[in-house]
């Protein structure tokens, strides 16, 4: 048994390195990809292989060998370090795997990126022509029905010359406003847009797309979006009052319908009752999919009142295993919006 065990050592490879730790020192953010080169030792008596190299993170990139390292050999690990959009200490590891006596090894790099000044291409990432933008979607995050809030982003003329910006699709909830219209080289501006959440008469997460014509020109990728939740504010409301609120409650939130052959309609009743002490109102229904719909028996129950909602998933044109959901929004303040799940497996042999 001895034996055994002092021939199992014997027959493995020891791997020796010369450092585990490298610190870069002080890195520019912009000054490009850092490398450092770990160098080891087979001070074993069989060959000694690299299963694997792994690193911490996509911003660090190992070259190793990959043919076997003879005793008595050396060998070595390159390591990049990408430091662009990175600043701040360096703490990255690199994992090294082999048929050694000590199959894991941590190679670690250390040091500071220095955080670059920041240019126009970095304040205003988004380029419509010869114009930037801070960004092309501006959220409005929550808001209550009955409000009109306002959201705005800066704009900056790269060119030499004199440019017009303009917003065209407008819809009628919106109001924006580009100031000045006419932006001279260089010069910076806004957007302002103004959201009419009442004129909007809509519930739940809602996204409004645009474009950016600069110059009267619509470039390929000249979206601009605004996106807002419509959702009553409960916040102020005491405990006594949300008490007095409706509740919905359903039996189940997901059904799994097996498998159907594809072109199947699987149609479910998700049943739910008002367990609250004021009319339950369903604000709306949306699915995931335009395969998928919802339908309420009704949209307003009484306290302790009970409904359904049939949910259909139409299969043409799926297959393997799917999910589809459909979410609903009432006034419920607990729980103003219930996602509703169809899962199982569409057949299409």
């Amino acid at each position: 048994m001895l034996i055994g065990v002092v021939f199992g050592q014997a027959g493995k490879p020891v791997i020796n390195f010369a450092k585990t730790v490298h610190d870069f020192g002080q890195v520019e953010e912009k000054g490009g990809p850092v490398s450092v080169t770990f160098t080891f030792t087979n001070s074993g008596k069989v060959p000694l292989i690299l299963t694997n190299v792994v690193s911490s993170c996509g911003c660090t990139t190992p070259e190793w060998p990959k043919a076997p390292i003879l005793p008595g050999k050396k060998g070595s690990i390159k390591v990049t370090f990408e430091p662009l959009d990175r600043p701040g200490p360096i703490d990255k590891s690199i994992t090294v795997s082999s048929n050694a006596t000590k199959p894991l090894v941590v190679l670690s790099l250390a040091g500071v990126v220095k955080q670059r000044v920041k240019d126009v291409t970095d304040l205003y990432p988004r380029k419509i022509g010869e114009l930037r933008m801070q960004t092309s979607h501006l959220p409005f995050t929550r808001i209550n029905p009955d409000a009109v809030a306002t959201n705005k982003l800066e704009i900056i003329n790269t060119s030499t010359k004199p440019i017009t910006v303009k917003v065209s699709g407008v819809p009628a909830h919106l109001n924006v406003d580009v100031v000045p219209s006419t932006l001279k080289p260089n010069e910076k501006g806004t957007i302002t847009v103004t959201y009419d959440a009442k004129k909007k008469n809509d519930w739940g997460f809602l996204v409004d797309n645009m474009s950016i014509l600069v110059d009267g020109k619509a470039y390929d990728d000249c979206r601009f979006t605004v996106s807002a939740s419509i959702e009553e504010d409960y916040s102020t409301l005491t405990p006594t009052q949300l008490a007095e609120m409706p509740t919905i409650k359903f039996d189940q939130v997901s059904y799994d319908f097996g498998t159907v052959k594809e072109g199947k309609v699987v149609n479910y009743e998700f049943s739910f009752q008002n367990t609250g002490k004021k009319d339950l109102i369903i604000r709306k229904i949306t699915s995931s999919c335009g395969c998928t719909t919802g339908t309420p028996s009704g949209t307003i129950i009484k306290p302790g009142a009970t409904g359904t909602i049939k949910v259909s998933f139409s299969t043409s044109g799926y297959s393997n295993r799917q999910s589809k959901a459909i979410t609903i929004i009432t006034n419920d303040p607990k729980r103003p919006s219930e996602v509703l799940r169809l899962l199982g497996i569409v057949d299409s042999n």
